[in-house]
């Protein structure tokens, strides 16, 4: 493909995430929003309408993403459709390059796939198609968590030494969509679906900036899920009346907890240690992510929920619920935080920016599909870790083989 000034973009899926992207867009300069692709069409319509909307660009519905990807004016697509349709859609990405369109690049969202062999069918299938590749994993590119990260090296581990433990969680009250509860289509519980963000947050807080990925490299992995509100009755009984049987938790539960330490080693031989936290079942304000890094003399936090602006409704304030305030809103009355931007807050802005400058330059990003590859087996080790209750020297021989027991529909809380 010739060097070009913009990008066109195409999305595969119309949904929630779908949705951020496009919100975060308005912050993307170098590219418009041309595309976009989902098995329904209303709602791809829905989407491509929302993207003129906010003036990002000329986006249209397409009857298929082989027509969308041979479209001129698409120079790159963004993956985020569910996870059980990644094979799918990439394979389909790549018989259409392979009839002739051109592609710059092709980025995809977490996780990159439910399984080792997936997602080394999709590390195949990229460098099959001969493009550039990104993983989007939005929360490194928080601006908060940046700065700090920053500052922390620049400053403390300058001075008194390198960070050694890294703290990141993720907690809500639950996934928007019906698949997400689906172990088998969704890949597992909580750990799958969010564990990926905190995983890399924590890695890459311990990594030097300008350092390689590789720079710390794992040991040993540590890990427990659990149902801890999800299968009681009650709450089984409200996900079978809002999904129908499409979701049984009853018979087929996920962990709606999770958490796992990670041990890393650094070049020089020293111990590093990254604590991570996942939750379905956080009932406050609203989407909680948290993060820590401490060192020999500092330490660094950052609260998504600790907003600049706090509005306060009394009892007498009643409305229909939402989530105008912050993503997975609990409440509607009370004292409540007010996210401002919650695309450029989640790291969605400078992700876009991030993977559409390296593709507009020709340059391969070094978050790909391969650090999505090995995000896959450090969750896949974790869930080993936890159904057989003991920490696991990395990597696992029989890594390539296994399939927890959430995606299988055997998993007994």
């Amino acid at each position: 493909m010739a060097r070009k000034d913009r990008l066109g973009i195409g999305f595969i899926g119309s949904g929630f995430i779908a949705k951020f992207h496009i919100d975060s867009w308005r912050a993307v300069r170098d590219a418009d929003v041309r595309g976009i692709w989902s098995p329904n069409p209303d709602h791809a319509a829905e989407a491509a309408a929302l993207a003129r909307e906010y003036r990002v660009g000329d986006a249209q519905a397409y009857g298929s993403i082989g027509e969308m990807v041979a479209a001129p004016e698409i120079d790159a697509i963004w993956i985020a459709g569910p996870n059980h349709a990644r094979i799918e859609n990439m394979e389909a990405i790549v018989e259409a390059i392979d009839a002739g369109a051109d592609l710059v690049g092709i980025a995809c969202e977490k996780p990159l796939a439910r399984t080792v062999p997936e997602a080394e069918r999709m590390v195949e299938l990229v460098e099959e198609a001969g493009v550039l590749h990104g993983y989007l994993e939005d929360q490194l590119f928080s601006p908060g968590l940046q700065r700090g990260r920053e500052i922390i090296w620049e400053r403390g581990a300058a001075l008194t030494g390198r960070p050694y433990l890294a703290r990141a969680a993720e907690e809500h009250s639950g996934p928007h969509a019906p698949w997400f509860w689906r172990g088998d289509q969704q890949g597992g519980g909580v750990l799958n679906d969010m564990m990926c963000h905190s995983v890399e947050v924590a890695r890459f807080l311990l990594t030097e900036p300008g350092a390689p990925r590789d720079s710390i490299r794992p040991t040993k992995v540590s890990a427990q899920i659990a149902s801890l509100k999800w299968t009681r009755e009650k709450y089984a009984d409200q996900l079978r009346e809002q999904y129908g049987s499409e979701v049984d938790y009853r018979n087929r539960p996920s962990e709606d907890f999770a958490r796992a330490t990670i041990e890393y080693e650094d070049q020089d031989g020293n111990t590093l240690i990254s604590e991570t936290t996942t939750s379905w079942c956080f009932v406050g304000a609203g989407l909680r992510l948290r993060s820590e890094l401490l060192g020999p003399e500092y330490a660094m936090e950052t609260n998504s929920l600790k907003a600049e602006t706090d509005v306060f409704f009394s009892r007498e304030v009643e409305g229909e619920a939402g989530e105008d305030l912050v993503e997975k809103q609990n409440a509607e009355q009370g004292l409540m935080p007010v996210v401002g931007n919650e695309a450029d807050t989640y790291g969605y802005e400078g992700e876009n920016r991030h993977f559409v400058r390296h593709f507009l330059d020709g340059t391969q990003p070094q978050l790909d599909f391969h650090s999505g590859l090995e995000v896959v087996e450090l969750l896949m080790t974790a869930y080993m870790s936890a159904e057989e209750e003991r920490t696991l020297a990395w990597k696992p021989d029989n890594l390539r083989d296994f399939v927890p027991a959430v995606q299988q529909g055997t998993w007994t809380p």
